[in-house]
């Protein structure tokens, strides 16, 4: 078994560089995200819009037709970004913050609520227009690199356990978010490329199964069962997701990353090409909008404004209210080192949606140009105030006792 051999390795764990560079992407990624809207807001519009959606490359599936740099960006750049989400997931299940029903009680119950409530809200005020509940999904997810660059500018004042619980409830949320992509953005099905999708994997598992630890054979069947998703009507990205799964992870509880695990060495690889590349340029291709001919009656209509509403207050009582009750009731234990008004103060960062958000919102509405630059508008909204009130919250909320502090500063530790 791939799990059996372990050789230590002196480097930080994935969870500790995670928060590094999630914190320092996140502030690029606010960066593109602005630089995006003064392009599509200049002079330089058309030949912003020009290159993402107009060149035109090889077409490697009749249902997307040529590839323009907008699609390989959204379909293949963004597959590696999943796959760092995948191998995020298995490492925490099987190897860190999640390994236990214990830690997992809080961040599960906080994220599902903090999918529910927004998605009730959007649906809530769309009610009248059938044509846009598929875009209940859009406000339900949170952008993790987003909220974690917000708490970086706070410093010392954001507790470690804050952050701790923001990665956990994201990365929840990501599978949640990746189930939904599947299983509700999935319209038309090819049944002879899903098939080698899944011969695929099967032997990628067999290869995890017989202890192969050699990275390279698994990166090349990655690549082969992205292009099969792609053609297989599924879309691509979760095909990086679905390789993580199959890729061993030598495990090492409470130890520094195992230099022979091929999961640890290729999340170490992906994380800053993710961080500082992949994401940052997603957004500067999926953030632009622009905002000629756009008056109040565009912004307040229903689709973004119930994606504005579903993310600044779906988020914050979905996840501070299932928090409050399962402490309240001893479902699960309290946030150490941190107050009840930061608690409500990361709750509000949650409703950053950006990346997934902007993601969910093209798949919800294929084609509808004016439908996606609207979705884009309620996301950028909803996430702009989510990210202010979030940061003055926790900019001037008291901040916990000493002791509390440091028992957070011993978990931090332990888990890392």
């Amino acid at each position: 078994m791939a799990e059996e051999k372990v050789q230590r390795s002196g480097r930080d764990s994935a969870l500790r560089d995670f928060l590094r560079s999630e914190a320092a992407g996140g502030i690029l990624l606010m960066f593109a995200a602005a630089l995006a809207m003064v392009v599509a807001n200049s002079p330089l519009y058309e030949m912003y819009h020009h290159f993402l959606h107009e060149l035109k490359g090889p077409t490697l599936s009749s249902k997307l037709g040529p590839m323009t740099p907008h699609l390989w960006i959204n379909d293949g750049l963004m597959a590696i970004f999943f796959l760092l989400v995948g191998l995020e997931i298995k490492r925490e299940f099987v190897d860190g913050r999640l390994n236990s029903w214990d830690r997992r009680r809080l961040p599960v119950v906080a994220a599902i609520a903090g999918m529910v409530v927004p998605a009730l809200i959007y649906l809530f005020i769309v009610k009248d227009v059938p044509a846009l509940y598929n875009g209940w999904a859009i406000p339900a997810a949170t952008d993790i690199a987003f909220a974690i660059g917000v708490l970086a500018l706070l410093g010392s004042r954001a507790p470690t356990s804050l952050k701790l619980f923001l990665v956990t409830v994201a990365i929840v949320d990501d599978m949640g978010a990746v189930a939904i992509i599947a299983l509700v953005y999935t319209a038309e099905i090819n049944g002879a490329a899903l098939l080698a999708s899944a011969v695929i994997l099967a032997v990628m598992y067999t290869m995890n199964r017989n202890g192969i630890l050699k990275l390279w054979p698994y990166l090349i069947l990655s690549g082969l069962l992205w292009y099969a998703v792609l053609m297989s009507g599924v879309h691509a990205t979760i095909a990086g997701v679905l390789a993580a799964m199959v890729i061993p992870i030598v495990v090492t509880p409470t130890s520094p990353d195992a230099v022979n695990s091929p999961l640890h060495r290729l999340e170490h690889a992906i994380a800053p090409w993710s961080a500082f590349l992949i994401v940052p340029v997603f957004g500067f291709a999926n953030a632009g909008v622009s905002l000629e001919g756009i008056g109040m009656e565009h912004i307040f209509a229903p689709l973004p404004l119930g994606i504005a509403a579903g993310l600044f207050f779906g988020k914050q009582i979905g996840i501070f209210a299932s928090v409050w009750i399962a402490v309240k009731t001893g479902f699960a234990g309290r946030l150490g080192g941190a107050t009840w008004l930061q608690v409500y103060g990361v709750a509000m960062l949650c409703g950053i949606g950006f990346t997934m958000s902007l993601f969910i919102g093209a798949l919800a509405f294929p084609g509808n140009e004016l439908l996606i630059e609207e979705a884009k508008i309620g996301v950028l909204m909803g996430s702009l105030v989510s990210a202010v009130v979030g940061f003055l919250i926790l900019r001037f909320a008291p901040q916990a006792g000493q002791s509390d502090t440091e028992e957070d500063e011993k978990e931090l530790k332990a888990t890392l």
